[in-house]
Formats: C-alpha cells, structure tokens, sequence
C-alpha cells in the first residue's frame, strides 16, 4: 500500500463503516481492514491519517485501530511469519513518541498504550534511545507533554510489579534507574514547586495533580522489586514530600461527586500505598519515617467521611496500617490497651458496616457484588481492608481485640433483636465482624484453614445463622440471607458435618429467592461443599447416600435458577449442576433425558453471543458428565445423545463460533471414542471438513481436532483407509510437524495413523514422511522434537518391523539408520519421558538389537553394544531433563479473549492409550528372552559381543535370571 492520497482517503472511508451501527455495512468493513492488515505501509497510513486527517472522529478511530493492530501484530512468534515488515517498524518507533506527545489526549492515551506494547517486545534491546527521549521531553515544560510521558512510563515499568526475579529484568531496571530516577525526583520537586506556586489557580492545580498520581505509582514500580541505590539515597526528598501531600488539604481539589474519586483522594491512596511498601519490605531504612506516616494515616482516617468517593482512600489507609501492624518490630505502636480500643471503635467498626452504596449495589448491581464479595476483587472495598487489619492485630493481640469486637458483636445483635426490621444492618456487620475474627488464614480452594480459637463457630451458627435461614420466607432480608449462605461456606471445614447436612436443603431452597445475589450465594455454596473432602479413602465429605432424599429437589432447582432474571448464563449455577453431577453420579440418570434437553438449548442460546466463558465451560462439562454417566451403564445410550447434540454442533460448526470449537471437537471425541463398532456415517460425512485449513489456523482448535481424528483412526480405520482421506490427514501432519509450537500434536497424529490404519494403505506414503521428519530433524531440532521422533521411529518399529526401518532409513540415504542410531538413539534416548512413551522405545529397540540382521553382520555391529547399554540406561537411570541452554519451550501466549486459547475439559479427558497393551507386561523380560533367543541362534555370538558396564552388566544378568534364560 503506497502512502498516497488515494489510499488516505479510501482508509478514511472504511473507517468510517466501521462506526456504522448497520453490522451490513460494518462487517465488509472490519473484514477488508483485517485484510489488508499484513500489508507494507499500512500501520504507517493509519499514523498518518492520525496526524493530518481534520475529522476528530477519525483521528481517534484510527488511533484505537493502529494500538490494536499493534496488540495483535508485533510480537514475533517463532516459526510463524512477521506480521509487520521491518521498514514499518523501524518508522513507527522513530515517529510514534513525537506524535504521542503531541497528540490531544484522547489519541495521546491510545498511542502511549501501543508504546508500551511495543516496549513489552523491543525495550531496552531493540529500542534503547526510548527513555533518553521521553526523559528529555521533562525540560519541555509543557505538562500536557510531561504526561503523556509520564503516563507511557507507567505503562512501561508497571510490569515491574509482578515480573519474578531474573537477571534480565534487574539489568533493564537497573538501566531504567540510571536514566530515569533523577530526572524523576527533579520533576517531582518541580512539581510540588509549582503546587505551591499556583495553590489558588483549579486548572493548573488539576494538570499538576495528575503528574503527581502518575510520578507517585512510578515510584512504587520502580521501587517494587528491590530498594534502588538511588531511592534509598533521596530518601529524604521523597519521605517528606509524600508526608506533606497526605496532610494537604486543599479546597479548590475537592469534587462534589459522592462517587468519584477526586485527584487529591487518588494521590493520597498511592501515597499510602508506597509508605506499605516501604514498610513492608524496607523496613529498616524506613523505620525513622514509620511514626509520622502512622500518625498522618491514623488522622486522615478518623477525619475522612462515608462517601464512596472516599473508598479507595480509606482501603489503602488501613491497608497500610495492616501491614504495620504484623511486624513485630511495630508491635509496640499497637500495644496500649486505648489504642486498641479506639483502632476497633474509629477504624474497623465504622469501616465495615453496610452503606447505602453497598445495598444499591446489592440490588441492582448484583454481578459487580458478587464479583467483589466472593472472588477477592473487593481489594479497594473498606470492608476488605477492615477484615485485614483485624487479621494483622490477631497476629499479636488475638485475646484483647477478641475481647474488644465480642461486646461489639452482642451490642449490635441485641440492637438487631429489638427491631429487626430496621436494625438488620446491625446483624450483618456482627456477622461480618465474626467472620474476620475468626478468618486467620484462608483459600479459595477449602474456605477457612485455620480459625481463631477464641470463636464459638458452631455456636454462632446455630443461633445465629440458621434462624435466617429456616425462615420460610426466603425474601426477606436477603443481605443476612447471603450472609448467612457466605458463612456456611466460609466456615464449611470448621462446623462439624451435621450441621453441613442441615444447611443443605436449606440452600437448596434458597436457590429459588429472587435476589440474585441469594440465590448466586446458595448455588456457590452447594458447590463448595460437594467439593470438601472427608473419610480416609480421600472421597468428598458429603456421599451419594447424604444426597438421595434432596436429588430432585436440587437438579429442579438448580435449572430453575437459570430462568429467574439476571441469571440466565449465570456461572456459578452452571458450575453447581456440574458439580451436583459429578457427586451424584449414577442417582442423575433417571433425569437425564430432561436434563440434556436443557442444556441443549441453553448450549444453542449462548451460542448466539457467547459472552460468559466460565459459564460455558461449566455448561460443557455437564454435558460430558451427562454423556459419561449414563454411557458407562449404558453403552447403546450414546446414539440418542449424538440425537442430541448433533444438531446444535452442526449448526455450531456451520455459523463458525469460534469460541465453542474447541468445546465441539471434543465432546465429540468423547462420543466416538464410546463406539465399539464401526462409526456411524453421520462422523463420516463430517470428516472432511475436520481437514480444512481455516480450522487448523487456530491454536486453541489443535489440541481438541487432533484428538478428534485420532478417534476416528482408533474407531474408523476402515472407512478412512478406504477412501481418499490419507493425504489430507498427512497434509495435517506435514502443517503441525513443522511447527516448534505444535510438532508434538503432529507426532500424536503420525503415531495413530502408523498404529491403526493397515499397512498396504500407507505404503506408498512412507518414504516421504521419514524424508519431512528428517528434514525438520536438520533444520531446527528440539529436545521436544527428538523426543516425539524417537517414541515414532520406535512405534514404527513395533509396528513394521526392525528390518522395515533400517531398510527405510537407509533407503533414504545410504548408511544412514547408523547415523540416526549413533547420533540420535543413543545419546537421546534418556530424555524420552513417561511410562507408555518409555515402552514403546524398550520394545523397539529390542527389535533393534535382536531382530535386524544388519546390526550383527555390517558396519552397524559396532554400535550393538552401546546400543545395548542405552537401553538398559532408559530402564535403569532417571530421565534426561535437561534442555540446551539455547532453546526455549515455545509457549503459547494467552492472546486477549479466550477464543484462542485451548479450553480443556476435565470430564471430556482421555483415557492414557497403550499400543502395546498386553503384548508386553514387562520390557525388561521382553530383553532378556529376545537375547536369549538371538544367542540361540548364532550361538557364542552374543555373549562375545556384550562388553558393558559393571553396573550394566549386573543389570542385565538381573533381567535374564527374572526370565529364567541364559545365554549361550
């Protein structure tokens, strides 16, 4: 694509359909932009347009299309092609700062994004004059340009945060810190300077303010992994500025919004963040400053209000003394007994109660709520922090805080009693305030680990949990409701199980209120528990014969939940019918019918728009369950589920839903894989489209489409080799052979192709996959690829046997099957790993040694017996795990969304297949008796050739007194 007029305005036009609401007049467009997208000149168009295009529309179109192009296209993957030619890349990085700095902020937001992409890839070693350009872009002046500066550092450095340990990444911070910290304290001053210069002046204030967020969070990435020289050197320049600004109050910087935050609430909550991390990992270096942030962090505490806006401020504030609180060192800012009191009565009663906010998020803005009280994304809330800190100051003062929250917990449930109706919120701060007393240590996984001895669990349970919830109606007070279910779940290790037992038809009843949040509560409840394990054979706590009496009520239930309004595709329910399926087991059949028609249509509903990945995850594993359950005591059912399903995966497969692909193809395998005949030809007609290109350019579609093929060589040899289908699987195999990423997928293929279509069928191809192998073999051979070509070369062994393999490999090359069994087998063979996979290569190179005339009687002789002791090394020594230092495993990387990555589902799994199965139980034996029966045959041969090892040669001798053979 020239940059020329012309083509300007065509991109112009095409991104103007992409706004258009018509999906007629969108599509075409979206589709030529992705086409066009590989093109020489085509990001530098869109730079262009960026820059001198007079609509706003455009500029920002163009800008949200070149940071997702960027997203999509830079990063080089191995063995496939650049999507971006060099020329581009060298012009977008000599361009791309200049015009994000000088871009209006909305389009300066989306280029600093493509920035830090591009840095994640390039920065420091293939763009090193990046930080000396933004840096010089400080003497600037201008703050609109500083920002933007600013703002593409923090995207850059942030990943500092969470990046493990290596030398690689302390060499970039360290690169980082040369060129960047000075410059950053010398801003920092300024702009504190100009604060107070312009203390009266909104505008200003507001562009300065923003600098100090973003030169605050700088702070805490560059100093996250470790103390800089530097930070430590200018200690005093930063301690006291941050301490300044938590105490500065400035009217013209407050907001009248209750729900935003406002500048000064945001630099203030990134402060108290920093002085954390200070106290947590530095705290030696920190400790002159600790006291005066302690105090400035305690006032802003007691001063600030209820308002929402004031939230993340007030987490991070307790936050912060949470983390004080747990050094043992602090230990004595926290000991007076009124400190203690008055920490519990102004910080953590106040903070946990429930607001206004919090009921109106409740209500209409359930997912959010839940999201936040359930999965641990409540990190910002004030209840969280709250819970925190009660849990820092049990760490060393358990008996008084206990003593302190115990009468704060009986005033507020006897308010509660005086007048439920308008005192509830009281109930649920005790029951809030009881959970974090007793919470010292808690997983996703098992709930609470270890609890607080000082707390009656059970007690508190029985008098005041379950009234809630046997109250028979199940709408009222829907906050203690799920309060009530949250307990029981939290404390679900801790209560003894017959009070688990108790609550089980209680949440099954619960699973009908019409809150949301209850009826979210009561399912994700149900499926913890089904999950706790108990007895001493590891089964799950609760038994098939626990559940008999509730089975109808809770699958009746469970399915209605999905029908009542905001939970149609709701993830927890899915999650709890999988779970209920996979306890119950054999008690679900007698509902099967109705339960899959169900799940059918739900399956054809989502598939219009799949939004909810968990949720239709969850739904395909009840799928597979179902189909397992029933099949495994009833083979024959399998042709009415393939009824079923068929028909909601044919359309599936014909509108193309990408996402569910995966899904498809293995639910599928699962199916086929239960046939014991011959396969039905509904499979058949749909085999040729498995072999279609556009399927196999997915990632996420390989694992599953392999899979999928090898049930049908497993269970349809026949119909296959009797048609024209071998060259389009071996064009599959030839595609994933020659990728780094996907070879051993290829080698999955191969081997089943090898293991169950007849011989005469593959004669002809042969020749021309060992000659593809070999040449992949030369150009890039990794410990991944030689470990799939040795368990092949052998399984063709096995198979065909050892004379069709040297006569094959030599016939390629002559006198090569000696190469490949010196330079590959036997330095090699130690890193196959896994019991099958080791197998196979025992039997096959017993074949080697004791069954091919040409190893005994040709230049190969002399290979025999290092041959021998390889062998007898891959029974005997630990696997060979170590991998050049030059090559990395490829890894797929996680793209955003989840339609390319490949979902696997646990109840679609496969059993481990064999090959050999019962032909060899013991390859050890196996050696001996095929030793025994060679030196039977050229007698005084073999033992004339065995010069081992002392160790190898006690091995062997080992072998052959098992088998009860000698050697002559």
């Amino acid at each position: 694509m020239e940059l020329s007029d012309a083509n300007l305005q065509a991109l112009t036009e095409y991104l103007r359909k992409t706004l258009d609401p018509d999906p007629i007049v969108r599509r075409p467009a979206e589709k030529y932009l992705e086409s066009v997208e590989a093109n020489a000149n085509y990001p530098l168009l869109l730079l262009t347009l960026l820059e001198r295009s007079q609509d706003n529309v455009i500029k920002v179109c163009s800008s949200v299309t070149f940071k997702n192009y960027i997203k999509r296209n830079w990063r080089i993957i191995e063995d496939e092609p650049n999507k971006i030619c060099e020329a581009d890349r060298v012009a977008i990085k000599a361009n791309i700062v200049n015009l994000m700095l000088s871009s209006p902020e909305q389009i300066q937001k989306q280029l600093s994004d493509a920035i830090s992409i591009i840095g994640r890839e390039d920065f420091p070693q293939k763009w090193p004059d990046l930080l000396t350009e933004m840096v010089n872009r400080f003497q600037s002046g201008d703050f609109h340009v500083i920002n933007g500066v600013l703002h593409t550092a923090h995207s850059l450095f942030k990943r500092y945060r969470h990046e493990f340990k290596s030398s690689e990444l302390w060499t970039e911070i360290k690169l980082v810190l040369d060129t960047f910290a000075a410059p950053l304290t010398n801003l920092f001053q300024a702009t504190i300077a100009l604060c107070n210069t312009h203390a009266s002046d909104v505008a200003a204030l507001k562009v300065l303010f923003s600098s100090l967020i973003l030169i605050a969070k700088l702070f805490y990435s560059l100093n996250f992994q470790d103390l800089p020289e530097f930070f430590e050197d200018n200690m005093e320049t930063w301690m006291t500025n941050f301490h300044n600004l938590l105490t500065l109050d400035n009217k013209l910087l407050q907001t009248d919004d209750e729900e935003e935050a406002g500048l000064l609430e945001l630099l203030k909550s990134q402060i108290c963040d920093n002085a954390a991390l200070y106290a947590q990992k530095y705290d030696e270096e920190f400790q002159p400053y600790l006291p005066r942030f302690v105090t400035a962090i305690w006032n802003l505490l007691v001063t600030t209000g209820q308002e929402v806006k004031y939230d993340l401020l007030v987490s991070n504030a307790i936050q912060f003394l949470a983390s004080v609180c747990e050094r043992p060192h602090y230990k004595n800012l926290f000991e007076d007994p009124n400190t203690l009191t008055s920490i519990c009565e102004k910080v953590i009663v106040p903070n946990m109660e429930f607001r206004a906010a919090d009921e109106e998020a409740f209500e209409d803005n359930s997912e959010e709520y839940i999201r936040r009280d359930l999965e641990g994304s409540d990190i910002d809330t004030r209840r969280r922090a709250a819970c925190d800190l009660v849990r820092g100051l049990c760490k060393y003062f358990e008996g008084p805080v206990t003593n302190i929250f115990s009468c704060y917990v009986n005033s507020m449930l006897q308010e509660y009693a005086k007048n439920p109706n308008v005192n509830w919120k009281h109930k649920d701060a005790a029951i809030y305030l009881v959970t974090s007393l007793a919470s010292k240590a808690q997983t996703q996984k098992h709930g609470i680990t270890q609890a607080n001895e000082l707390v009656n669990l059970t007690e508190f349970f029985v008098n005041h949990i379950l009234p809630d919830l046997k109250s028979s109606n199940i709408n009222e007070f829907p906050v203690l409701k799920a309060d009530g279910i949250k307990y029981i779940m939290i404390f679900r290790n801790q209560v003894p199980k017959e009070q688990v037992l108790v609550s089980i038809p209680l949440l099954i009843t619960h699973l009908q209120a019409e809150s949301t949040v209850v009826h979210t509560y009561a399912a994700h409840a149900l499926e913890r528990l089904f999950t706790m394990r108990g007895g001493s054979a590891n089964t799950t706590l609760i038994t098939v014969a626990d559940m008999l009496p509730y089975v109808e009520g809770l699958l009746s239930n469970l399915f209605k939940a999905l029908s009542l309004p905001g939970s149609s595709e709701n993830e927890y329910i899915m999650k709890a019918i999988m779970r209920s399926f996979s306890l119950l087991q054999e008690a679900i059949i007698p509902y099967i019918p109705s339960v899959i028609s169900q799940l059918t249509q739900k399956l054809l509903a989502v598939s219009k728009n799949p939004s909810k990945p968990h949720f239709n995850h969850y739904l395909f594993e009840s799928v597979c369950l179902s189909v397992r359950i029933t099949c495994r005591s009833n083979p024959t059912a399998v042709s009415s589920f393939e009824e079923a399903l068929f028909l909601v995966f044919t359309e599936m497969l014909q509108n193309d839903v990408q996402e569910f692909m995966p899904y498809v193809f293995q639910v599928m395998s699962l199916l086929l894989e239960m046939h014991k005949d011959d396969i039905p030809n509904s499979y058949m007609s749909l085999f040729p489209h498995l072999l279609q290109p556009v399927l196999w350019e997915r990632t996420g579609n390989i694992p599953p489409l392999v899979r999928l093929l090898q049930a049908y060589l497993e269970r349809g040899s026949n119909a296959i080799s009797s048609s024209d289908k071998i060259p389009g699987l071996l064009g599959v195999f030839q595609k994933l052979i020659a990728s780094k990423a996907n070879d051993h997928q290829g080698f999955y293929l191969l081997n089943s192709i090898i293991e169950h279509l007849p011989s005469g069928c593959l004669e002809q191809y042969k020749r021309q996959i060992f000659i593809v192998l070999f040449q992949r073999l030369q150009s890039s051979k990794t410990t991944k690829f030689v470990k799939s070509f040795l368990v092949f070369l052998n399984l063709y062994c096995v198979k065909f046997g050892a004379i069709a393999l040297q006569e094959m490999v030599d016939s390629i090359q002559p006198k090569m099957f000696g190469m490949v069994v010196e330079k590959i087998i036997i330095p090699e063979i130690q890193k196959v790993s896994g019991p099958i996979e080791k197998k196979i290569c025992a039997v096959g190179l017993t074949k080697v040694l004791t069954e091919c005339p040409a190893m005994m009687d040709t230049d190969y002789t002399k290979l025999w017996t290092p041959l021998l002791q390889a062998l007898i090394g891959l029974f005997e020594l630990p696997e060979d795990d170590t991998i050049p230092d030059d090559e990395h495993f490829i890894d797929i990387e996680d793209t955003p969304g989840y339609q390319t990555a490949f979902s696997q589902l646990a109840f679609a799994g496969k059993k481990e297949h064999d090959p050999i199965g019962e032909m060899v139980n013991n390859p050890k034996i196996l050696l001996a008796q095929s030793l025994h029966k060679l030196s039977t045959a050229c007698p005084g041969r073999v033992p004339s050739m065995i010069s081992l090892n002392a160790d190898a040669l006690q091995f062997l001798q080992g072998y052959l007194q098992m088998a009860n053979v000698t050697l002559v």
